[in-house]
């Protein structure tokens, strides 16, 4: 592996610049020599200020009630209101500015992934200019050496420019106000921030409130012809003497040798040798390659997981989009799709530790706002796991705790592992069941549903978006739920087995219309283009329905259907949504065609999953360009489909892969598998087939290729299994 991003001009947009990160701590480089800036940002800094009152109408028995009775008017006002407010909110770190004096050329950047290094370098009038920076894969600092000889340059720590304390403002919710980005740094109010400089470093520490305070450390020495600047982020939640420790840190990295890099070297090329593809298009094998990048420098295991711009919060003096925050209705849950195929495992337990550490959390939510039993989290919540409110039929609707329970799940059926099933997959399961359960009720012809429905993000937050129960985004993640609980209580021998079944057995079947589409809900079909794919859900990402007899005739159905509606109305994540159904149904041609629309037209130059179509191609009416993760995660884990298929212990091995790429080599390594097997496979010419699948747990495999059986065996765990064989 040897994967560059080049950058041949100055980068003068923060979306576009050259990022950097290891999982709690980024940094985004880009500028030209007169400013380069260094954009800081570490994913715990977070104002969780609560500027809004609560209503006292604010809970599901009243948002039940006035959407049966259309008063869009007042859900507006109660639930949506509290997103209009700045905080809570996701902060930005601050920045730091190199300044080189009579130079106006261009920087030329490259990224290596295989050592997470961005390279600068431009000319002087004396000399070429060379700047090397890295965040530390495991250290929590940042370092930026200069090479520059004669010419002089200057550093400078820059604080972000918030509002003053002091000068606060009355807010009024106003429904046609509300933007993607609610205002700017200023409108967020703190006491002055503190400068400092002493020796070698130079710091600021921003008060934000009475209980968090946070700040940047940087670190300035000089040897021979380089100059190494060290950085660090620091907070008041990092122990009682975080600003002092910060500062030992800066200087103990001042100091260090190669080993630092070494180590962080070592790091990055172990976690890119747990998997791997090589297919004939290059493109979208980088493409790959740079979402795993992304992936690890954005999650970590005892980290929290990435928000929606993960390290990278927007640096142009606005909050970010969306306030940076875990929006889980589809955000939170696209983004770790990937890691279980892809076996980073550790770095996509980030997310499940987050969720099982909101547990309390969960069901405190659960209680106060439903009135239910069991554990739920709000759609968009802070980093604690507190609401923020929004469009309520998405940011409040229980469905999406479904979605966050099914992580739990998937990682138990690619690991088999049976101490996170006792202790952790099935225990959050089963609290999410409970808390479901208790929601339900009874229809005249004896089936549970909820009592609102909604799917995401169809019709807005209009009184039209409230389904007649229940939609098929809501029941496909119920079916998937008690399924599962059933399945699993199954294993553990739990009496509750029997529960979950009558549950399961009790929920209408999925809308399909006369076409054989799956519809949105029981009296209504998708008419226009849209974004959310949500009616599809039991097609892709749950796999409740299988591509074979009527399953198939609704799979073919369903994607013909998107085509007729067009892509007008998409967004970058939904092409890879369809890339992930073209997979299902085999159609290799039409998933990488969708895999290159959205990287080549979707992303911006440096991989990031901007939305909008903002390149204005006409592939849809978004031109605008909010960055978020979890279309480019998506889109690695629709290529992933495309190469490898495991589902019940049949595996289908490069299942929908164009015709082109098979007459040439195509071939992956260490794609994780269900129970914990780890397959890697290659064909060769479109004549030879070769697999080697090792198996953590005692499995029945059968090998598929195309419609061909082509082996079948049961392995027990550390048992390899290696074979070829001719296809013609």
């Amino acid at each position: 592996m040897n994967i560059t991003y080049n950058w041949k001009e100055n980068i003068s947009r923060w979306d576009e610049a050259v990022p950097l990160g290891n999982g709690k701590c980024g940094c985004l480089c880009w500028g030209s020599p007169e400013e380069i800036r260094f954009s800081l940002d570490r994913t715990d800094l977070w104002d969780r200020t609560v500027l809004w009152e609560q209503n006292k109408g604010f809970t599901w028995k009243n948002l039940v009630k006035l959407a049966k009775t259309g008063n869009t008017a007042k859900i507006r006002e109660i639930f949506d209101a509290p997103y209009y407010y700045p905080s809570p909110t996701k902060l930005t770190a601050g920045r730091i500015l190199l300044h080189f004096y009579g130079i106006d050329g261009e920087i030329e950047s490259v990224l290596n992934l295989e050592t997470a290094k961005a390279e600068m370098r431009f000319r002087s009038r004396k000399e070429t200019v060379r700047i090397s920076a890295w965040v530390h894969a495991v250290e929590q600092v940042g370092i930026i050496e200069v090479e520059a000889g004669e010419t002089e340059f200057s550093a400078e720590l820059k604080n972000p420019e918030f509002g003053e304390k002091g000068t606060e403002k009355e807010y009024v919710y106003c429904q046609e106000e509300r933007q993607i980005s609610q205002g700017n740094l200023k409108d967020l109010k703190y006491p002055p921030v503190i400068k400092k400089q002493e020796g070698e470093l130079q710091w600021f520490c921003q008060p934000v409130n009475d209980e968090f305070s946070y700040g940047v450390i940087v670190g300035r020495r000089k040897k021979d012809s380089v100059t190494r600047i060290v950085w660090k982020i620091v907070s008041s939640e990092d122990g009682d003497c975080w600003m002092e420790q910060g500062k030992q840190q800066v200087l103990g990295a001042l100091s260090a040798g190669d080993e630092l890099f070494d180590s962080h070297k070592k790091w990055w090329k172990d976690y890119f040798e747990e998997s791997g593809i090589c297919i004939p298009d290059k493109f979208m094998e980088k493409q790959w390659y740079m979402t795993n990048y992304l992936f690890a420098s954005t999650s970590r295991e005892g980290g929290v997981p990435m928000p929606l711009q993960g390290v990278w919060t927007a640096d142009e003096g606005t909050l970010p989009p969306w306030k940076g925050d875990y929006h889980n209705d589809l955000n939170t849950e696209l983004s770790y799709t990937h890691y279980l195929k892809a076996n980073h495992l550790e770095e996509g337990r980030c997310f499940l530790d987050f969720l099982w550490s909101l547990f309390d959390e969960g069901r405190r939510f659960a209680g106060e706002f439903y009135g239910a039993e069991g554990c739920c989290l709000p759609g968009t919540m802070t980093i604690d796991g507190k609401p923020l409110g929004g469009w309520p039929m998405y940011s409040l609707s229980p469905s999406n705790q479904m979605w966050l329970a099914h992580a739990f799940g998937e990682y138990y059926r690619y690991t088999g592992d049976s101490k996170f099933l006792r202790e952790r997959a099935y225990p959050y399961m089963k609290e999410t069941g409970i808390f479901i359960q208790s929601l339900l009720e009874e229809t005249e012809d004896g089936y549970l549903v909820l009592p609102v429905s909604s799917s995401p993000e169809i019709h807005d937050d209009t009184e039209r978006s409230w389904l007649t129960p229940v939609s098929n985004y809501d029941l496909a993640l119920m079916i998937r739920l008690f399924e599962t609980l059933e399945k699993l209580a199954g294993e553990l021998g739990k009496t509750e087995e029997l529960q979950w079944r009558h549950i399961r057995q009790r929920l209408p079947e999925l809308s399909v219309n006369k076409n054989k589409v799956l519809m949105l809900s029981p009296d209504e079909s998708l008419e226009e283009s849209h974004r959310h794919f949500s009616n599809a859900m039991a097609v892709s990402p749950l796999g409740i329905i299988d591509y074979e007899g009527e399953g198939k005739e609704i799979i073919d159905a369903v994607i013909a259907d998107y085509e007729r509606l067009g892509t007008s109305q998409w967004v970058g994540y939904t092409f890879a949504w369809m890339a992930h159904l073209y997979a299902v149904q085999g159609n290799g041609e039409k998933a990488a065609e969708y895999l290159r629309i959205f990287w080549e037209n979707f992303c911006s130059c440096n991989g990031f999953h901007l939305n909008g179509d903002f390149r204005k191609k006409g592939y849809s009416q978004f031109t605008y360009r909010p960055f978020t993760l979890e279309g480019n995660m998506f889109s690695a884990d629709a290529l992933q489909e495309m190469l490898f298929q495991m589902k019940d212990g049949k595996i289908r091995l490069f299942p929908a892969v164009p015709k082109t790429w098979t007459e040439k080599q195509v071939s992956f390594y260490s794609f994780r598998g269900e129970k914990g097997i780890l397959c890697s496979a290659e064909i060769f010419e479109g004549r030879k087939l070769s697999w080697k699948i090792y198996t953590e747990n005692s499995v029945y495999i059968q090998i598929q290729y195309q419609e061909r059986l082509c082996g079948e065996k049961r392995l027990e765990p550390g048992q390899w299994w290696e074979e070829s064989l001719m296809l013609e």
